[in-house]
């Protein structure tokens, strides 16, 4: 090597003793900014909510319209990934909702919570976050942090009482974030084992206190596959893939997706009623109430005529829900979350979407699945429904 190049070898490496000279200070390094992509992997996604602003107003907000009809019904996941802030959405008919959530638990006690001993680490995880992160971070103006002689509370502004932030036991966590989240929440935990070994996820703990036609109670413990025998196309369709993706999502990521259905009542707790089913149970209908058909029963034709003449379209409203589904970091449990939203078919024309909302009805049995349009009970409200859609 000449003098020369070894002349810039020597400045070379004072230049790099310099600069690493420069960048520690007192022991401490002084780090160049992080790449966004780095610091975004660093982040805690549960714990990194982003709030809402200052100025968020519940009561001027209005419900989302969470309107996921298609010209034809084919059933799928059609899962979306959300960023966890999202996870929540509070808007005008919050207060009510409380005030209806609390009577629901109080007259329905034994269907709308219910908490088998495997999932109260899973429940407690889960109250805790909400409580101490996600609630206040997210809604400041709801949630507000205080402290009371028997310790910390979130107080909310909305209703004036304080809940507090670490719970005494699962059911009295359940029964809290019932009646102050307008969210309905079911707790699934990997209790079985599939012949190739993967996890199958139970239905192990739950409040609801919307739920949309079925009894959470009778499903709570069993796996996904039971609870979504009734559901035509399940097996064929769905149970594998959504038996994979339960077991493999990841922590830190959340997913949502939306349903649609019409109801021919106004209430917002319907445990049966809302679904005819084909499949049967040890020779009974899975769930029953005089609302509730089985496509085996020998004067079928005569009852769905009944029901038929019962409908009266002002009282039907398009029912929807904005369902989410994520895993809790420590005990691994799925939470699986759902917001209901009723809305009255006016509403639905008055946005001029009557004639969607009507093509999508007749698409329900042009899919993948044709027996969803009995299954959702559109051969009983579909008639009289579309046409007030179309008019």
């Amino acid at each position: 090597m000449g003098p020369l190049l070894v002349f810039a070898a020597l400045i070379a490496a004072a230049l790099l003793l310099v600069y690493r000279l420069l960048r520690t200070s007192h022991g401490k390094t002084l780090h160049a900014p992080k790449s966004p992509a780095v610091t975004g992997a660093e982040k805690d996604p549960y714990n990194d909510i982003r709030s809402l602003p200052a100025d968020f107003d519940w009561a001027a907000t209005p419900p989302l319209k969470v309107w996921p009809f298609k010209p034809k019904y084919h059933l799928s996941m059609a899962l979306e990934n959300i960023d966890v802030s999202s996870f929540i959405e509070i808007d005008n008919t919050y207060r009510d909702r409380m005030r209806i959530r609390r009577s629901v638990m109080d007259e329905h006690r034994q269907a709308t919570l219910q908490c088998n001993s495997v999932a109260g680490p899973a429940v407690l995880e889960f109250y805790d976050w909400m409580l101490s992160t996600y609630l206040p971070r997210r809604f400041p103006s709801i949630y507000k942090p205080v402290v009371t002689p028997s310790g910390p509370h979130l107080h909310n502004t909305v209703s004036g009482t304080d809940l507090p932030v670490r719970s005494t036991s699962p059911m009295a966590a359940l029964e809290t974030l019932g009646e102050h989240v307008d969210t309905d929440f079911l707790f699934l935990l990997p209790s079985s084992t599939a012949p190739d070994g993967s996890p199958i996820y139970h239905l192990q703990a739950f409040v609801t206190c919307f739920p949309a036609g079925f009894s959470t109670r009778e499903k709570c413990g069993k796996p996904l596959a039971t609870i979504h025998a009734p559901v035509p196309g399940y097996v064929a369709k769905l149970e594998k893939s959504m038996d994979r993706f339960f077991a493999r999502i990841e922590i830190g990521k959340m997913v949502r997706r939306s349903n649609w259905s019409i109801s021919t009542n106004d209430r917002l707790f319907s445990d049966g009623g809302n679904h005819m089913y084909a499949d049967t149970e040890q020779g009974k209908p899975i769930e029953t109430n005089n609302k509730t058909l089985d496509v085996g029963q020998p004067d079928l034709d005569r009852k769905i005529e009944e029901q038929k003449r019962d409908v009266v379209v002002e009282d039907c409203r398009l029912r929807c829900e904005r369902q989410t589904l994520h895993r809790l970091p420590k005990t691994k449990a799925l939470v699986f979350a759902f917001k209901t939203y009723l809305y009255r078919l006016d509403e639905v024309k008055e946005e001029g979407l009557g004639p969607v909302l009507a093509e999508a009805i007749e698409g329900l049995g042009k899919g993948s699945v044709p027996d969803m349009a009995f299954y959702k009970r559109g051969v009983v409200w579909g008639e009289k429904v579309g046409t007030y859609l179309k008019s």
